[in-house]
């Protein structure tokens, strides 16, 4: 089981994910200076504990405009004091800075046809369960935890008409995500 804690301080996101094996990721805006200042004034030692790959899964166009979906890791993880006293957690400082935090709802059965996401996005499953599909028709199933990198924007009808990704509602309960839109444009033919 995976849970969500968000916490804001000033334009600052911090999202941790914590899985069964209590492995922390924070999403952090690196050019923000006010919560990593914690780290500097901690005389903390590391932790010895191990810490262990996050997935994610990527959606990303290449340059012939197909969509695609990748399993991709949060890996590059380093000591993060919260404050005296404390033991330190492992933070992966992602390059990206947020522009808008959302959550939506979507009732149960909804299909969100063929489209692009409409800013490259963090997306972070809070409950229910949906899938995602590429046009390569790569069909990739998530529930609460599951967390989605929605960068396909510029991609290019094929055959059918289909652009971007098919998103639907998976079971008899609504879902709800959160979106966390950032402040950048697509990268082309860049998985990961």
């Amino acid at each position: 089981m995976r849970s969500v804690s968000i916490y804001f301080s000033g334009r600052t996101i911090v999202l941790i994910l914590i899985t069964t094996s209590t492995v922390l990721i924070p999403l952090l805006n690196q050019n923000k200076i006010g919560l990593a200042q914690l780290t500097s004034s901690s005389q903390q030692q590391p932790s010895t504990r191990i810490v262990q790959p996050y997935s994610y899964w990527h959606v990303w166009v290449d340059s012939a405009g197909m969509t695609h979906q990748n399993k991709c890791e949060f890996r590059d993880f380093s000591p993060f004091s919260l404050g005296k006293g404390t033991e330190p957690i492992f933070i992966d400082r992602l390059p990206n800075t947020p522009a808008h935090v959302v959550i939506a709802q979507s009732p149960k059965g909804w299909v969100g046809q063929w489209h692009e996401n409409p800013a490259t996005q963090w997306i972070i499953t809070l409950s229910g369960r949906w899938f995602v599909e590429t046009m390569d028709g790569h069909r990739v199933e998530m529930g609460p935890g599951d967390v989605s990198l929605g960068d396909d924007q510029g991609s290019k009808p094929n055959g059918d008409g289909h652009v971007g990704h098919l998103s639907v509602i998976l079971g008899d309960a609504p879902l709800t995500l959160m979106f966390i839109q950032l402040d950048h444009n697509v990268r082309i033919d860049v998985p990961c």
